[in-house]
């Protein structure tokens, strides 16, 4: 992950002197060749486009989030650091509908609960 923001920041460098003047530092590290935000519109017509090219099964940018959560959890990070993460201004929406029971999960739980009894 370093390594790929890594190559996003020196290619933004290459872009901010290209626009010169006409460049709009927003301290993002995702943005247009002028600066600015992306929109979202944009974005997701970028992302599908990138799905179909490479044959990909069809998802929705959104489904990247549910993703993260999903394995934040399954890293065992902490729900208040996940719900931060994820930008969630209450604990619920991150417990609720982003994290996702997984078979190895439960299996996890179910080998532990019968450990007590050993």
């Amino acid at each position: 992950m370093r390594e790929a923001l890594e190559i996003q920041r020196d290619g933004q460098q290459i872009l901010r002197e290209e626009a010169g003047k006409d460049w709009t530092d927003t301290g993002l590290v995702f943005t247009t060749r002028s600066g600015k935000p992306i929109e979202p519109r944009n974005l997701a017509r970028s992302f599908a486009r990138i799905v179909e090219t490479h044959k990909l099964r069809p998802i929705r940018v959104h489904d990247l989030r549910h993703t993260a959560a999903s394995l934040l959890k399954k890293l065992g990070v902490a729900p208040r650091d996940a719900m931060e993460i994820l930008g969630h201004s209450r604990i619920s929406v991150t417990m609720e509908i982003y994290t996702h029971g997984d078979g190895e999960s439960r299996e996890n739980a179910l080998k532990r609960v019968t450990g007590l009894f050993e």
